[in-house]
């Protein structure tokens, strides 16, 4: 079966390059950054990595091109995605974790694209739920979110993945204290919160035409259109609380430092149009949509975070300005050790791990190969910028099955 890679759509025919000069003044200046970034990797001009066998009577000589280390590519998102799992499951407590999906109705996720601002926010609306909860009962727990702007179709779904700890440390850090998550509790106060900050920000916002079309067609302001979604029933879902934190953890790994949609989603690719497969939430089936490239290439990049955007947060005895004073002290109330938290590993150890076979075994007499030499490259932005179009020209092979 052929196997197809968002990078290869993007390269062949020179379709990312005819796409930005049709596009480019109106892309965000993220866009540019981060196509560039993710087609530059493991390409010649951003230098790389030379080994040599220790066995001095062999002549084998490998070359390892760096990596790009960008959300938007499926590989360098594989490994980031590993480092954070296991960091994650190395340093949260093991306790009883609760998963919870922060929803909103759909009239609302265009507002996120015309006014992107909104996303600073709706993450710590979403752990302010929580930690109000908590703070009724003088705790604190530990709570991480993730912020999707996608579905699993590519389509436009802002929503909060929130994992939070089903207990919280007292403010005398003396007791660990259980805590319960009322649903619809949660969903009138996430409601509330988000409404509230619409109509803090009603005098700056850009009204999508979806939602300035619908306000023409009921004869309604914006005020009376918030007013109509206060009034609905917003989906905010718990899942039962799991032992420990692992299961939320590989959860939400595997979206929070890959592109929106993995390689392995690509089922068809015919040099004019792709097909996606995706899980409907509904039918709990596997489904299938063909579009044109072009409109792949735009259901891609819209989910591309400004650049500096942190699509994870930390709160409670999480939150970076207090973790080192809380934590320690967590691990003593769940009478845990306080963990070590060991060096990344290295692009040969997960080979190793992922595929079972040695990269660094040198192929012609078995011995381990050694580090020769670093070609740097470019590694600077505007270096990179300078080369967009070389990059986005260079001819690699792409699988094609009509």
């Amino acid at each position: 079966m052929a196997r197809y890679s968002v990078k290869q759509i993007f390269l062949d025919n020179q379709t990312w390059w005819g796409f930005y000069k049709k596009y480019g003044p109106s892309l965000r200046p993220a866009i540019p950054i981060t196509i560039v970034k993710f087609l530059s990797c493991r390409h010649p001009i951003r230098g790389f990595i030379t080994y040599r066998c220790s066995d001095i009577h062999c002549q084998h000589v490998k070359r390892v091109f760096l990596t790009c280390k960008c959300k938007a590519c499926s590989s360098c998102g594989k490994k980031a995605t590993e480092l954070w799992i296991n960091k994650q499951n190395t340093i949260l407590p093991r306790t009883s974790w609760q998963h919870i999906t922060f929803t909103m109705p759909s009239e609302l996720w265009d507002f996120f694209w015309s006014n992107r601002q909104l996303l600073q926010f709706i993450g710590g609306l979403a752990a302010k739920c929580i930690l109000t909860l908590a703070k009724n009962k003088e705790i604190t727990p530990g709570v991480f979110i993730a912020i999707h702007t996608f579905g699993r179709d590519l389509k436009r779904n802002v929503h909060i993945h929130l994992s939070t700890t089903t207990g919280g440390i007292t403010e005398d850090l003396t007791e660990w204290k259980e805590l319960f998550f009322d649903q619809a509790t949660l969903m009138r106060m996430w409601r509330y919160k988000i409404i509230k900050l619409f109509r803090q920000k009603s005098s700056e916002l850009i009204i999508p035409p979806n939602a300035a079309k619908k306000m023409t067609k009921d004869n309604i302001n914006f005020k009376a259109f918030l007013n109509m979604l206060y009034e609905k029933t917003w989906i905010v879902h718990c899942s039962e609380p799991t032992a420990d934190h692992k299961t939320n953890v590989d959860y939400l790994g595997r979206y929070v430092k890959r592109p929106a949609i993995p390689d392995s989603k690509l089922k068809h690719y015919d040099g004019h149009s792709v097909t996606v497969s995706y899980l409907n939430h509904k039918t709990k089936k596997y489904e299938r949509y063909r579009i044109s490239v072009e409109e792949f290439i735009k259901k891609f990049i819209q989910h591309i975070p400004d650049i500096g955007f942190r699509m994870i947060r930390y709160y409670g005895f999480l939150a970076h300005r207090v973790r080192g004073k809380l934590l320690p002290e967590v691990y003593k109330l769940l009478k845990q050790e306080e963990p070590q938290v060991n060096p990344a590993p290295t692009f040969a150890e997960l080979i190793k791990q992922n595929f079972g076979f040695n990269p660094l075994k040198c192929v012609l007499c078995g011995q381990q190969m050694i580090l020769a030499s670093i070609q740097f490259g470019a590694t600077k932005i505007h270096q990179l910028l300078a080369a967009h179009q070389e990059l986005a020209c260079f001819r690699i092979p792409c699988l094609k099955n009509c």
